[in-house]
Formats: structure tokens, C-alpha cells, sequence
């Protein structure tokens, strides 16, 4: 089989649980990137906390951002989409009660309407902080330009994700999958990893049967369906395990690598 593109996700399936890239995966994709396979890096990050990644391989990679809302090649924007700013109010009015701020993303941009712990920690992670603003101010402004997020995310304790996922999930103005234990992510109706993986196979005229994505995530799954050939990390949630052809070592034993050379023979 010749492939054309490798889908990756990041956080728990190419970075470790300290956020690290290992050797190995970063040897493993630079020797398929020699041999002409695109590599397509499509993760709930935003571009600032993908970039950086991008960096430390080496090599040129297709950034499918924002729960793959926002795809761009270099400079060169591929496709996005984006939630009404009615839908965005209606989520933020949901959550009111829970006293958290909604992380709201618009192509390069990061706003959140309060800041806690999480938005803290994750500002310290990606090294990158968030636009502090109102709901009002920012739906105002999106209104008149007739225009609205890529997609929103809720940042809080498992259990508390869990409870309002199940407030939120009977909406038929988005669609939503959690990326983390953590991290309830939230985008428009259709659109997700696999549609972004079918969107860069438009583009460049790849095959379905050319491709091979690597997640780890309920938000992975539409990803690992659309693509030629699944891989689930070995820290993979089981739904996700159940529907890949190859369950492969943990992020944290280069398990990318293990993949490449012992199941796609490359």
C-alpha cells in the first residue's frame, strides 16, 4: 500500500502525557514525510498551540486547528466553518449556572469569558494567553459582521464535563465530543475530524484508501471511521480501540512510531 497522508492527532496520541514529542515518532513521520506522505496534524489546539509542534518535527505539515473548524497549509486557509453566534449564547447561557468561563476560538484567536484554573494551566502549556471578553461585547461585534466562532469548549473536572454534556447534548444547533476527560468540545452541525481528513483528501487529491489517522479520543472517532486505515493508541479510550484496525503501543511508548514501522511497514 502506498500512502499519501498521515491524520495525527496530538494531545494523547503524538505528545506524551507531559506534552512531549519522543524521538522515535518525531524519526518516524520525518522518514514518511521523505517518501512523500502528508502529514496533517488535526487537534482541538488552536494554530498558536500547534505551531510549535510543527517546529519540533521538522517538517511541513497540513494544521487542521480548532476540532478541525480551521485548516490551513503554511499561510493558505483549506476550509472552515463556523457556529452561529446564536448557538454560541445559547451554550454560554447553559453553562451560567456552573459559574465556569466558555473558551471560545475564532481562526488565530483564543477568547474565554472569565479565567480560571484550567484557562490558566492551559495558557501555561501552550504559552499563550487568552483575550479576555464579554459575551455581549463579542456577539455584538460577530452579529454586525454577520460571522461567529470555529468552535467553544467547556474546561472543567470530569464529572462536571460529564453533567453538562448531558445538558447540552440534545442541541441540534451543534455537535460536540470531548477531546479529554476535561475538555467537552463544541462545533458546527457536521463538521469534525473526519470531515476534516475528507476536506484535506478534496483538496489534494488523496483516496479515502490512502490515508491513516492515529487518535486516542471520543473526539478522534469520526476521524479513524473516515480514514483508509485506523490506528488507536494503546491509551485509547475503548470505543475508539473498537473501531481501528491496529491498536498500537501508548503515547508515552512512542506508540506513533511502533505503528509506522511494525503495522504500516514504512
Amino acid at each position: 500500500m502506498k500512502y499519501r497522508l498521515f491524520c495525527v492527532d496530538l494531545d494523547g496520541t503524538l505528545l506524551t502525557d507531559e506534552k512531549k514529542i519522543k524521538r522515535q515518532d518525531v524519526k518516524a513521520l520525518r522518514r514518511a514525510a521523505d517518501q512523500g506522505v502528508k502529514i496533517a496534524l488535526i487537534t482541538g489546539r488552536m494554530p498558536a498551540a500547534t505551531e510549535p509542534i510543527v517546529r519540533e518535527l521538522g517538517i511541513s505539515c497540513i494544521m487542521a486547528c480548532n476540532a478541525g473548524t480551521f485548516i490551513l497549509e503554511k499561510e493558505e486557509c483549506l476550509h472552515t466553518e463556523y457556529l452561529s453566534v446564536n448557538t454560541m449564547e445559547g451554550i454560554y447561557e447553559g453553562i451560567k449556572p456552573f459559574g465556569i468561563p466558555l473558551w471560545i476560538f475564532r481562526d488565530k484567536q483564543w477568547y474565554v469569558t472569565g479565567k480560571d484554573w484550567f484557562v490558566e494551566a492551559e495558557e501555561g502549556i501552550i504559552q499563550y494567553k487568552a483575550e479576555l471578553v464579554s459575551m455581549e461585547e463579542i456577539s455584538e461585534k460577530w452579529k454586525r459582521e454577520g460571522t461567529g466562532p470555529n468552535k467553544v469548549l467547556i474546561g472543567a473536572e470530569p464529572e462536571l464535563v460529564q453533567t453538562i454534556y448531558g445538558i447540552l447534548k440534545p442541541r441540534q444547533d451543534a455537535d460536540m465530543a470531548c477531546s479529554s476527560p476535561n475538555y467537552l468540545e463544541i462545533f458546527p452541525v457536521g463538521m469534525n475530524k473526519g470531515k476534516a481528513l475528507r476536506e484535506i483528501c478534496e483538496k489534494k487529491g488523496i483516496g479515502r484508501e490512502e490515508t491513516v489517522a492515529f487518535g486516542d479520543q471520543e473526539l478522534d472517532i469520526p476521524m479513524l471511521e473516515a480514514a483508509g486505515t485506523a490506528v488507536a493508541m494503546g491509551n485509547a479510550i475503548d470505543r475508539l480501540k473498537d473501531r481501528a484496525d491496529f491498536v498500537t503501543k501508548t503515547n508515552n511508548e512512542a506508540g506513533i512510531a511502533y505503528a509506522i514501522e511494525n503495522y504500516l511497514n514504512i
